[in-house]
């Protein structure tokens, strides 16, 4: 599993997306990633850290759901 940190990502359907900090939630403690969409409305995300980091296999091919672009 990668490390996630701040920086633009892209989404493995193409989207291109700004993680903005790994976040708590309030009541499980759960790690979380807060980011921002780079297209559209720019509306702000949380998806579960290990999520975001996962790799996810379509078609038979596998892929990063999010890779990492730049700082």
């Amino acid at each position: 599993m990668q490390t996630i940190t701040p920086g633009i990502y892209q989404h493995f359907k193409g989207n291109r997306y700004q993680v903005i900090d790994i976040v708590r939630h309030s009541e499980t403690q759960a790690e979380m990633v807060l980011y921002k969409a780079l297209y559209g409305d720019f509306g702000l995300w949380v998806r579960p850290l290990a999520m975001f980091a996962e790799t996810i296999e379509r078609e038979g091919k596998v892929f990063e759901r999010f890779q990492r672009l730049a700082d």
